[in-house]
């Protein structure tokens, strides 16, 4: 009697490990899926576009004005630069601060010290985007403006600023999960060598942990490249071509978001704004495949 007891809790444990199997894959496939659907959405509309357009003066023109009745002009450049140059504030402000949090947390903290830091660094995430825009416009872009002598402080430093805290907590915590997976061993050795703590973490962990620390890089530059509602409060929202950092500008994310209520389902500037889309997923496509080659391709 107790056999055939055993042999139904295998065969019951047996079941429910394979129906997990199973709604697993269906979870990741429904995911793929949904991925490739979006991708030819865009990718259906976005290149009616260019049926009108040139590929090449969308990506070159600097002038993005579909609305005006004499010339309208299809340009992405200045909104492509504006895009970069907050994007590179941003991660040029939130790369050291998450990579000196992730190694205090992972190489210095205390296990206690650990479970209270890192929980409110990742709390930072749960803040709403329309709520960091909203201090931005209240308190930061002020800031800025006097700090720096400015009429407003609506611009891609302020953008900049306020991007690099909300891609923070994710990046943080994306280098620490890298720091801490470096093989103990290793950290043994050097110690074990006379090599000190910060000699360590210099010589041997952070160079072991490149790939995945690289992988964090790629990764969190697709999360700030993709920020809309910041970027749509703070940056100024002016197309033309930004000559510094103090410059307003309208990154693709804003401009679609702002277009996107007034335009006529269908037309050119409707179609555009869906290629501009386009552009945006394949680059943080290939970001996202820059990040898995890093995390699966040691030195």
């Amino acid at each position: 009697m107790l056999g055939l007891i055993k042999i139904n809790s295998r065969n019951k444990a047996f079941i429910i490990d394979k129906l997990m199997k199973y709604f697993l894959m269906l979870v990741a496939s429904l995911t793929v899926l949904i991925l490739v659907l979006i991708f030819f959405f865009l990718l259906l509309t976005g290149s009616q576009a260019f049926s009108k357009l040139s590929f090449v003066e969308f990506i070159v023109n600097p002038n993005w004005n579909p609305t005006s009745f004499s010339q309208p002009s299809y340009g992405i450049f200045s909104l492509m630069l504006g895009t970069l140059l907050v994007s590179g504030i941003a991660l040029t402000i939130c790369l050291p601060l998450g990579l000196v949090i992730a190694i205090y947390l992972s190489e210095i903290a205390t296990r206690k010290q650990r479970e209270i830091i890192k929980p409110l660094v990742e709390m930072i995430a749960c803040i709403p985007s329309v709520v960091i825009g909203v201090l931005g416009l209240v308190f930061v872009a002020p800031a800025v403006a006097r700090v720096f002598s400015l009429s407003n402080g609506l611009n891609a430093l302020t953008a900049g600023l306020l991007v690099a805290i909300a891609a923070l907590p994710s990046l943080a915590s994306l280098a620490e999960d890298a720091l801490f997976n470096v093989n103990w061993r290793l950290r043994e050795a050097s110690l074990a060598l006379g090599a000190t703590d910060w000699l360590t973490i210099v010589r041997v962990v952070l160079p072991a942990a490149k790939s995945g620390l690289m992988a964090t890089i790629m990764l969190s530059l697709g999360r700030i490249i993709g920020e809309t509602m910041i970027v749509l409060m703070v940056a100024g929202n002016s197309r033309a071509i930004p000559n510094s950092i103090f410059s307003a500008v309208s990154p693709m994310t804003s401009t679609i978001a702002v277009d996107v209520k007034e335009v006529v389902s269908g037309s050119l500037h409707y179609q555009s704004l869906f290629a501009i889309g386009l552009v945006l997923f394949v680059i943080t496509f290939v970001l996202n495949l820059l990040a898995d080659f890093f995390a699966h391709h040691e030195k």
